[in-house]
């Protein structure tokens, strides 16, 4: 599998402190990667990174063959981040027609629509974003990123706030953009989301714990669920 993101030895320091230290891993194209783990844990430092808006202390980040925040990536990748990214006062249609026209799409108006379908707002297209539940805000910002149907999907606790139905729905977007070949990295603290992964990157206080299959990293650790790998994982951690 070709690889569309390659860390290799990252480091961020922030604060006079390392938030990530010589992080390595890939991210095939077609795939699914969750990065798993505890809230401050240096997630959302990963996906800035490979986004390419985090300074970084060392090492290096490959998005697509590119260095990472190439400026030749900004209508390949999107990145999603944990705020919504759309404009209050405007529909959701108006947010997303507009980000096309950004990206230089030649039918905006078009895109938007199937962006829109995609995450299943169509109901709401018209609505002002800022009379949107947080749920729905985080959906029409998910809109905004793949109006563009990009190569690489970065994702920062999209399903956060989602009620489950949302949640599987969006997971089953997830895997049918991977089958279409985009390469999806999704960051998440809610383990019971592991076992919709294609691969799964246990990341804490900014190193990794593992990057394996959710059915090998159970093998590994004989536990019942990727919660119960995390903390024998941990446990093994302590132990040394």
């Amino acid at each position: 599998m070709k690889s569309a993101v390659e860390v290799r030895h990252l480091r961020v320091d922030r604060g006079g402190r390392t938030i990530l230290a010589d992080l390595s891993f890939t991210v095939g194209r077609g795939e699914v990667v969750g990065l798993l783990g505890p809230s401050g844990g240096g997630k959302s430092t990963v996906i800035r990174a490979v986004a390419g808006v985090q300074r970084v202390a060392g090492g290096e980040v490959e998005v697509l063959g590119r260095p990472a925040g190439s400026p030749d990536l900004r209508d390949r990748v999107a990145y999603v981040t944990q705020a919504p990214s759309v404009y209050p006062d405007l529909t959701v249609r108006a947010n997303v027609v507009h980000l096309a026209r950004l990206l230089g799409m030649r039918d905006p108006a078009g895109a938007a629509e199937r962006a829109i379908a995609q995450v299943d707002l169509g109901s709401h297209a018209d609505r002002l974003v800022a009379t949107l539940s947080g749920g729905q805000r985080s959906r029409a910002s998910l809109a905004g990123a793949l109006v563009g149907d990009p190569q690489l999907l970065l994702l920062d606790e999209p399903t956060v706030g989602l009620d489950p139905v949302l949640r599987r729905d969006l997971w089953e977007l997830f895997h049918r953009l991977a089958a279409d070949g985009a390469a999806l990295l999704v960051s998440s603290h809610v383990m019971d989301e592991a076992a919709r992964c294609d691969r799964l990157l246990l990341l804490r206080d900014g190193a990794l714990l593992a990057d394996d299959t959710p059915a090998g990293l159970l093998y590994r650790t004989g536990a019942h669920d990727a919660e119960g790998a995390f903390l024998a994982l941990v446990e093994q951690g302590s132990s040394r």
